[in-house]
């Protein structure tokens, strides 16, 4: 990402840009439209988002539960994560500065560690990351039919 940002800032940068991850290959474009609207609409970072259906536990070291956040507040975050040109290349030159990489999962955890604020829009269920053999038979079965 950093080799792609290089490039863009030597260049007539594009208004936006989409980050958005191989594995979820069966996103479907309806998707992508609602990331580029909302830029368009004037948010700065954009990230689709899913409820949870899940509980979710914090877990210590140790494998003890240290407690139950509250499901109402939490979403899982998908691809195409869009953000302004601009405050993208801000984000990696500042936030990556600071940050090992190993502690921003995503684009836009940088965004959120300079302090910009992140905007959801709807996330699709069919964007779901393929990254087993289960996900990947499920995505068989779907372009299949």
């Amino acid at each position: 990402m950093n080799l792609a940002l290089t490039v863009l800032s030597g260049t007539a940068e594009p208004e936006f840009v989409l980050v958005h991850d191989a594995a979820r290959a069966l996103t479907p474009p309806a998707l992508v439209a609602r990331v580029v609207e909302a830029l368009r609409d004037g948010y700065a970072a954009v990230v689709p988002v899913l409820p949870l259906s899940d509980t979710i536990k914090a877990v210590d070291a140790n494998g003890v539960v240290l407690g139950t956040p509250e499901r109402a507040g939490l979403r899982a975050v998908q691809t195409p994560q869009g953000f302004t040109t601009d405050l993208l290349l801000r984000s990696y030159q500042r936030g990556s500065l600071d940050l090992p990489a190993a502690e921003y999962t995503d684009d836009a955890s940088l965004v959120e560690h300079i302090g910009g604020q992140v905007q959801v829009v709807d996330g699709d269920p069919l964007a779901f990351k393929i990254t087993t053999k289960l996900d990947l038979l499920l995505a068989q079965a779907i372009v299949r039919g």
